[in-house]
């Protein structure tokens, strides 16, 4: 297939083409068009299989090349502003997933280990290249920062401050990832850290940047704690957790923390309370996650917590992955020996379609502020 755009007069008498154009202009994109967030056609398909597929559709058929757009973030804050998503056809496998997803639990403890072998352990050199020093792998926070350190670091911070950690403390990280938060909250507030992950890679890493440190690193189940502290945290991780496992995971979390501590929850979370999560990030980016809603955490903490504090800083998401992307794109030339061009599109495509999605305020980011009890007084909470 030439890699100019299709023009043919008789593919834009196609029912499908008049379709997809008819669509696209209600989010003001033009097919072929000039400006950055318009989309340039290579494969007279395209506008079949996006159609008839949907989301599926419209992401393979970009990491198969058929389509380009200089910048997908915007494209993707345009779509789903006018809400063109709804729009689209629900693939008979889409259906068939839900109905699977509201049947089974698909984040059982042996599935669990699914994600973290897929997603995560992608490759250490990625993630080292693409994050910043502490490898946080969650939304930063740029309230006064300038640069992706700044902001994650600020994160950490406050983090550690809305859970006023003293010297001496014992924290349980549940989800630890390569193990920043960790090493952060106990070189910084002398705290000793108990981190747990699925994801063997995460736990290599975490390890050896936690070394000296009074850290402990291990690949395991949250199911499977039993133990006390005095703060318990979770950073990105609960959405990988499943509707079916949110009573189970807060009743984890009241088993493990003492009767005056503090758990934050640091979530991406859903403006609907349902299971249809984009079936492209399901199959290529977070297989078997889901984003809980407010009303999924709220009923599931009834009676378990005192709700502290709820910080939406979802926003701020959006300025992450972008500055994300900027930094995979400039280390691609490290990374091309190790991963193909299809890799790079799907994971620019990934990227930019979730930024897109966060500045349109479509998806949240939240953290949750809990005490077993209550804390006497109230807490004045950082910002």
């Amino acid at each position: 297939m030439s890699s100019s755009c299709i023009e043919d007069q008789s593919v834009q008498d196609s029912q499908w083409y008049r379709i997809a154009h008819e669509m696209l202009s209600m989010a003001g994109i033009e097919i072929n068009g000039t400006r950055p967030f318009d989309i340039k056609v290579k494969n007279p398909d395209f506008f079949k299989r996006v159609l008839q597929e949907g989301s599926l559709g419209l992401g393979e058929s970009y990491m198969d090349g058929w389509w380009e757009c200089e910048r997908l973030d915007i494209f993707f804050h345009k779509v789903v502003q006018a809400g063109l998503e709804k729009k689209l056809p629900h693939h008979l496998k889409d259906t068939l997933r839900i109905a699977v997803a509201r049947l089974s639990n698909l984040q059982s403890r042996k599935r669990a280990w699914i994600v973290g072998k897929e997603h995560y352990d992608l490759g250490n050199d990625l993630f080292r290249l693409m994050l910043d020093p502490y490898m946080q792998y969650s939304c930063a926070y740029w309230k006064e920062a300038t640069t992706l350190e700044q902001a994650q670091e600020a994160k950490l911070k406050m983090i550690c401050d809305k859970l006023q950690l003293q010297p001496g403390q014992r924290l349980l990280d549940i989800g630890c990832g390569w193990g920043g938060l960790a090493e952060y909250a106990a070189r910084h507030y002398g705290v000793s850290v108990f981190g747990v992950t699925i994801s063997a890679e995460q736990q290599k890493l975490a390890q050896e940047r936690c070394k000296g440190l009074d850290v402990t690193i291990l690949l395991q189940d949250y199911r499977d704690l039993n133990d006390q502290f005095d703060r318990v945290v979770s950073v990105g991780m609960f959405e990988h957790v499943g509707p079916k496992n949110y009573q189970t995971y807060f009743d984890v979390v009241k088993r493990n923390i003492k009767p005056d501590g503090l758990f934050l929850l640091h979530t991406i979370g859903g403006n609907k309370t349902d299971l249809n999560v984009d079936p492209w990030i399901n199959k290529y980016i977070f297989p078997n996650g889901c984003l809980p809603s407010v009303k999924h955490i709220a009923d599931n903490t009834e009676g378990l917590f005192v709700m502290e504090d709820w910080h939406n800083i979802g926003a701020d998401y959006d300025r992450t992955l972008m500055a994300w992307y900027e930094r995979f794109i400039e280390a691609w030339p490290q990374l091309e020996d190790n991963y193909s061009d299809r890799f790079k599109r799907m994971f620019t495509y990934y990227l930019n379609a979730c930024a897109g999605a966060f500045r349109a305020r479509d998806i949240q980011l939240w953290q949750v502020l809990l005490s077993p009890t209550g804390v006497e007084g109230g807490i004045r909470v950082p910002r």
